[in-house]
């Protein structure tokens, strides 16, 4: 086990269920669903058990070709300080273009151009955090066209270029693999594991044939096969249960945090 340990997202509909869930060694919030100068309650009696509380944005769009927004990179920021947060994280992806907002992660094309984009937006933003950036790879339901770079090329290079560290989310991967034919283990043998930061693990759901990875359904067994075979290549610093959505009783979230902390224990 590494230094985080088993985690998972606070969210404030289940606040009190994470406090008193057994096994969380740390916990991710939303950034932009905290005010920079006030923490909720929930989070502050975690920070006073020693909990670890890393920041999680979903806005700065660091793979969109629009500048990076200062005042995100400045929340983000100062919502690492008041937590005293060892990093922070957000996605490979873009979220808005021309003035529009997606409201979904969008993925980046695997290109020359489109990843000397996201090294300068990533740069700019690392400039103003004052903490590690870890960066996530993203489920998608479609493929971009003409791509010069495999996933692991493109997050190996971006890693290196920007020495930002790697977010792994193991249910993503499974998602690609389920719907756009993307093999999940020769992704594994080809990224940066010494990066890694630490690795989400959500539930999804099949509609009409794709796979949903909606956080918001109990995690497949194949996400957690997917996360063994990620730990017999690495022991992940840390791993993180992701829910948003359709919140179950508390027995079942600290069954589904057992069966992750069994998988990473071997």
């Amino acid at each position: 086990m590494g230094e985080l340990g088993i985690g998972i997202g606070w969210r404030s509909e289940i606040d009190l269920t994470v406090e008193r869930l057994p096994g969380v060694d740390f916990v991710e919030v939303v950034a932009e669903n905290l005010h920079r100068d006030h923490l909720p309650e929930s989070v502050r009696i975690l920070r006073g058990r020693g909990v670890p509380v890393l920041p999680h944005a979903v806005s700065l769009s660091l793979g969109g070709a629009d500048p990076v927004d200062p005042a995100r990179v400045e929340h983000l920021a100062e919502v690492a300080a008041m937590l005293d947060a060892p990093m922070v994280s957000d996605h490979v992806c873009f979220v808005r273009a021309g003035g529009l907002d997606s409201g979904h992660l969008m993925p980046v094309p695997r290109t020359r151009e489109a990843l000397e984009v996201l090294v300068d937006n990533v740069k700019t933003a690392q400039a103003g955090l004052g903490v590690p950036l870890a960066l996530e790879n993203i489920a998608a339901l479609l493929r971009w066209p003409d791509a010069e770079l495999t996933e692991a090329q493109f997050l190996t290079e971006l890693t290196e270029r920007t020495d930002c560290l790697l977010l792994l989310d193991v249910a993503n991967m499974w998602a690609n693999a389920r719907n756009l034919g993307e093999d999940p283990v020769a992704l594994l043998d080809g990224l940066p594991l010494e990066r890694l930061a630490y690795v989400h693990v959500a539930g999804g759901v099949v509609r009409d044939g794709v796979y949903h990875d909606t956080h918001a359904h109990p995690v497949p067994p194949e996400v957690l096969e997917l996360l063994g075979e990620l730990c017999r290549r690495v022991s992940p610093p840390g791993v993180l249960l992701e829910r948003d959505d359709r919140y179950p009783a508390d027995a079942e979230l600290a069954a589904e945090l057992a069966a992750i902390r069994a998988v990473v224990a071997g």
